[in-house]
Formats: structure tokens, C-alpha cells, sequence
């Protein structure tokens, strides 16, 4: 469902508290790491970045030269200055072109490097993380905030460094060529940098919340176009669009107040340079008049002191950028920095392969991180020996799902332990014993490709023809090969090309084929038709024979061949048994039984 209460109310506190802390660039330090790696790469740059600043400084004394010669009658000479000016243009050249391949190739590889970096955090990442971060923030993290870094290092750290090189260069020449009018230069530097630092610390703020609206609105975007059969189907698209327009032009109405900061930044920044460099002129033009300085070394101060005030503009302007990076640098490393609530031991226990499918649970209670005060699972004890089907039945919300979650370690019990094979779930690394597992989940996750490689997920080295076995015995087969292309036909993003049943048996399929020690199934045959879902009964209890079985199911039909039924309810194991041994005891589970099968007999 779209959410349609977004609104300024519902912007993150923590996120104003952040911003207020971000009063420097201190952030973008978080990129040198990834930068290392490269630091040859940046050290040539680097040095072309020099030598162009080098060769930019010379072009104003070339120009004296020249300018002074005007009145000589060697003309060879002249010539001579000519053509070194046009020599020192082409160096100039070649040398920013040479600057900004390396530059710009740094900045991407770099860039590649962050994006690879936050995806493979973030995957790893328990379920708990995601319960407070949308998948669209995410997703707006490593596109959008990304791509302010790359701008940075593939540009705007290299002109910001090639203009202090030639602002503080140009000061130099400055001063050698006249002290004079280099000391009234100096008077305008406090009255440039003063607005930069005030208005830079608001344009930071104003920046980050910018970012923050953007990733905010593409989390909106990405659960409204998740559920958009959802949203036709209630008829909710007006809200939704409303919903997004809100938050777009919240993030517009920040953006908006950014530019005229900027704007008014750069206003006041080259109106105070430029006012500098006319009255510096006028100083200059008086001194030539009473002969203090030649027309050339006028001309020569007049250009250092014109690429000082560019400069001085640029740095303004790359500061805005600068600022706008290390927000978008603080927002990455806030995922990359993220606290998995369920990490792996430093020193794990290897499993004992094969693994023998034995699970235990010893006293374990269990809350989510989301409801702190309501116990989904209270004092659960079981064991399951190898090799036995056991189905968890009971009401929604019972806690049945939890058990899953807690098998594979999603989340770690608040009491009590999980045992595989005797060993604590704690003690080994979770990529370890999760081979051991083979899920169907309640709702089947289809991916945007074929109908062969959504099975060949569950064992990427399986054959085209165990595939085939797999969707055979999970009563697949004969629909894929019915599609348009068999089984390399595309099955659209989620598998919307495909029903409820059909996607289901495909997540059988691949559970099948991955020949796991232990089959998890949860609720594996709730979109399942009369007959397909006695076939994938037939398919399971011949699978269960080899590996241990654990199913969840409100359907009781599914779970009366089980070896042992364990009925909880409200976090509790209230009874186990065998299907005949519950329904003459009583109690909850002979309640759910009479009211589905009288529901089912009235049915038909």
C-alpha cells in the first residue's frame, strides 16, 4: 500500500539533528578510503593538474612581453614572443585534457567502488534494517547521491585544486610585480571569504535536506509502483499522486531555497571581486600615467589579478558543490556504517557436512525490533529429528512465520538458542548454515528473467535438465513449457506474467532443485488449485523422505500426513501430535480442523 501521509510532519527528526552537525566538509574524508586504491592514478593527475597551473601562470608574462615589444622595431623577436604564447596555449591544452581523462576516469572507478560498497552492505543487511529504511531511499542513495560525489572528484576537486594553485601562484606573481596594488588586492579577501563561510554552512543544510526529500520521494515512487495493481484496484491513484507531489515539491521548495542561496552567494562573491579588480585598474592606470610602471607590467598584474578573482569565483561556486557532496558523502556512510542488529561470530564453527537436518529450539522468546512490548514467540521448546515432516499450525499472527525467521537467523532470539546439528545458529556465519535451507516463502519472490533461471536460482550450477526435474516434481513443467518460449520465456519483474499458482510452483521448483538438507515451506500451497496442489503434496512428501520438513500452513488438508503437528497460538506451542491424536483431543486445533473441513464439505 502507497503511503499517503507523507507531509513536513513526517520528516525524520534525526535527519534535522544530523544536518545540524554538518557544519564542515569533514564528511568527504569518508572518500579516501576508496580513493586509495587509486593513489597513482591520482598522483599523475595530480601532477598534470600542476604543470597546467604552471603553465596557466606563465601565459600573463608571455603577454608582457609582448605588450612591451609593441614599440621595438625587432620583429623577429616579436615574432618569437608570438609564437611562444601560441606554444604555451597548446601546452596549456594538452595538459587540462590530459588532466580531466585521469580525473574523470578516477572519479568513475571510484564511484563504481562506493556503489559496489553500499549495495553489498546493504544486501547483507537483516530484515530489521529494512524495516525502518524503504528499499526507494536506498535505491536514491546510490544513484542520486553518488552521482553529487562523482561530479566532485571527477571535477570539482580538480578545478578547486587547480584554482588555489593559481590563486595562490597569481598572489605571488602579483606581489613580484607590483607590491603596491597586490597589498589593496589582499584588502578584498576578507570581504570574499566572510560571505562564502556564513552562506556555505546554510547552503550544507539546505543541500542535505534536499537529498533527503529526493530519497524520501523515490521511496514513495518505488511503493506505490510496487503495489500499482494494489493502488488501481482501491481506486487510489489520485491519493498516490498526491502523496508524491507532495513530497516532489517539498523537495523542489528545498532545492529552490539552495539555488538562491547559491545564487546570492555567487552574486555578492564576484560583485566584491570584480569591484576589487576595477579599482585596482584605476590605481594601476594612474601609476602608468606618472610612470611607475610600464603599460606590460600593468597588463600582466591586470590578467594574474583577473585569474585570481576567477579563482576566487570558481572556489565559490565548487564550495556550493563541495557542500552538496558531503551531505550525499554523510548519507552513504550512514549505510555503509549501519549496525547489523545479527552479525557473525569472529571465530565461527564450521558445520559438519553433510548436515544431518537435526533443529532444536530451546526455551527461545522473541520480539520484533518494531513492537518491543509484544512477544511473538514466549518459552518455545522443539526439536525436529532428521528426516521429520513437522507442521506449525495455528492462527494469523500466532507466530508460526517467526519460527522461519528465526531458523534462518533473520533476527536473533531475546532468550534461549536455535541448534542445527547440535551447534548454535550464533556460532557459525550465517552463509554456512543457511545452505542447509531450502525456502518457499508465503509470498513466492519472482525475478525479472526466465522461468529457467528463477528455478536455477535455488543451484546455480544445476543442469537444464535437473531444472526440468525440479518443475516436473513441483508441478510446473507442463505450464512453462506452455508459455511463449518455454522455459527461457521472460516472466516479467515479480513474475507478473505469471498467476498466483504458477509463481508459487516455480519457488517450489526451486527449493526442489536446491536438495538442501532442510525444506522450509510456509504457507507453500495456499494459491494452489485443488490438483496442482496434490501433486506438490506428492512432490513433498516424496522430497521429505531425504530431508527434514518443516511447514507452516492454515490449510490443515496440507499438514495431516505430517510426522508431527506443533499448534501454537499467541507465541505458545498450546499442542502437538498427530493429526487424529489433536482432533480427538480438542482444543484449538480440533476447532480450526472442524471449521475448515465443514467450510470445505459445504463448499463443494
Amino acid at each position: 500500500m502507497t503511503r499517503l501521509d507523507t507531509s513536513a510532519s513526517s520528516y525524520p527528526v534525526n535527519a534535522e539533528k544530523e544536518r545540524e552537525k554538518s557544519d564542515d566538509l569533514g564528511a568527504l574524508k569518508a572518500l579516501w578510503p576508496f580513493i586509495v586504491p587509486y593513489r597513482y592514478l591520482l598522483l599523475v593527475a595530480i601532477t598534470a593538474l600542476v604543470l597546467t597551473a604552471v603553465v596557466s601562470l606563465s601565459l600573463p608574462i608571455a603577454v608582457r612581453r609582448v605588450v612591451d615589444n609593441f614599440g621595438s622595431n625587432d620583429d623577429q623577436l616579436l615574432n618569437l614572443y608570438f609564437i611562444s604564447a601560441v606554444g604555451i596555449a597548446a601546452l596549456l591544452a594538452i595538459g587540462t585534457g590530459f588532466r580531466y581523462a585521469l580525473v574523470s576516469r578516477l572519479g568513475e572507478r571510484v564511484i563504481a567502488d562506493i556503489r559496489k560498497a553500499v549495495f553489498d552492505r546493504v544486501i547483507g543487511m537483516p530484515p530489521a534494517f529494512f524495516e525502518k529504511t524503504m528499499t526507494g531511499e536506498v535505491l536514491s542513495r546510490i544513484t542520486t547521491d553518488t552521482t553529487l560525489i562523482l561530479s566532485v572528484i571527477g571535477s570539482s576537486v580538480s578545478i578547486a585544486l587547480r584554482n588555489i594553485l593559481i590563486l595562490i601562484g597569481g598572489l605571488i606573481l602579483m606581489f613580484l610585480t607590483s607590491p603596491t596594488l597586490t597589498g589593496l588586492a589582499l584588502l578584498l579577501v576578507p570581504l570574499v571569504v566572510v560571505p562564502i563561510l556564513i552562506m556555505g554552512r546554510r547552503l550544507r543544510y539546505l543541500s542535505r535536506k534536499n537529498q533527503d526529500w529526493i530519497a524520501a520521494s523515490s521511496g514513495n515512487a518505488s511503493e506505490a509502483l510496487g503495489a500499482v495493481q494494489t493502488v488501481q484496484a482501491f481506486c487510489r491513484e489520485a491519493e498516490s499522486r498526491a502523496a508524491f507531489a507532495d513530497v516532489t515539491e517539498l523537495s523542489y521548495e528545498a532545492a529552490r531555497q539552495r539555488i538562491w542561496t547559491r545564487s546570492l552567494m555567487t552574486v555578492i562573491v564576484i560583485f566584491l571581486v570584480f569591484t576589487g579588480v576595477v579599482g585596482i585598474l584605476w590605481v594601476g592606470a594612474n601609476n602608468v600615467r606618472q610612470g611607475q610602471m610600464t603599460t606590460g607590467l600593468l597588463v600582466q598584474f591586470l590578467i594574474f589579478s583577473i585569474m585570481v578573482s576567477g579563482s576566487v569565483a570558481a572556489l565559490s561556486e565548487i564550495w556550493g558543490e563541495l557542500q552538496r557532496a558531503a551531505g550525499a558523502t554523510e548519507r552513504l556512510v550512514e549505510l555503509l556504517q549501519s549496525v547489523e542488529a545479527v552479525s557473525d561470530p569472529i571465530e565461527p564453527i564450521v558445520l559438519p557436512q553433510p548436515s544431518q537436518g537435526h533443529i532444536k529450539f530451546e526455551s527461545v522468546s522473541f520480539h520484533y525490533p518494531s513492537r518491543p512490548d509484544e512477544n511473538a514467540l514466549e518459552s518455545i521448546s522443539f526439536s525436529v529429528e532428521p528426516g521429520e515432516t513437522i507442521a506449525f499450525v495455528g492462527p494469523s499472527g500466532a507466530g508460526k512465520s517467526t519460527i522461519f525467521q528465526l531458523i534462518l537467523r533473520f533476527y536473533d532470539p531475546d532468550v534461549g538458542r536455535i541448534l542445527i546439528d547440535g551447534i548454535d545458529l550464533a556460532e557459525m556465519t550465517r552463509n554456512e548454515f543457511r545452505k542447509c535451507f531450502a525456502l518457499v516463502a508465503q509470498e513466492p519472490v519472482i525475478f525479472s528473467a526466465s522461468a529457467r533461471d528463477n528455478i536455477r536460482f535455488g543451484r546455480t550450477k544445476a543442469s537444464d535438465k535437473e531444472v526440468e526435474n525440479a518443475a516436473r516434481s513441483a508441478a510446473a513443467h507442463e505450464f512453462i513449457s506452455a508459455l511463449p518460449d518455454g522455459y527461457e520465456t521472460y516472466v516479467g519483474e515479480r513474475g507478473i506474467m505469471l498467476s498466483g499458482g504458477q509463481r508459487q510452483r516455480i519457488a517450489i521448483a526451486r527449493a526442489i532443485l536446491r536438495e538442501a538438507p532442510v525444506l522450509l515451506l510456509d504457507e507453500a500451497t495456499s494459491a494452489l488449485d485443488s490438483e496442482s496442489e496434490q501433486a506438490v503434496k506428492d512432490a513433498i512428501k516424496h522430497l521429505s523422505s531425504d530431508c527434514t520438513t518443516l511447514i507452516v500452513a492454515h490449510r490443515l488438508s496440507t499438514v495431516k500426513q505430517a510426522d508431527r503437528i506443533i499448534v501454537i497460538d499467541q507465541g505458545r506451542i498450546v499442542a502437538q501430535g498427530k493429526h487424529e491424536a489433536l482432533i480427538n483431543a480438542g482444543g484449538l486445533y480440533a476447532r480450526l480442523a472442524r471449521l475448515q473441513f465443514t467450510e470445505n464439505f459445504a463448499a463443494e
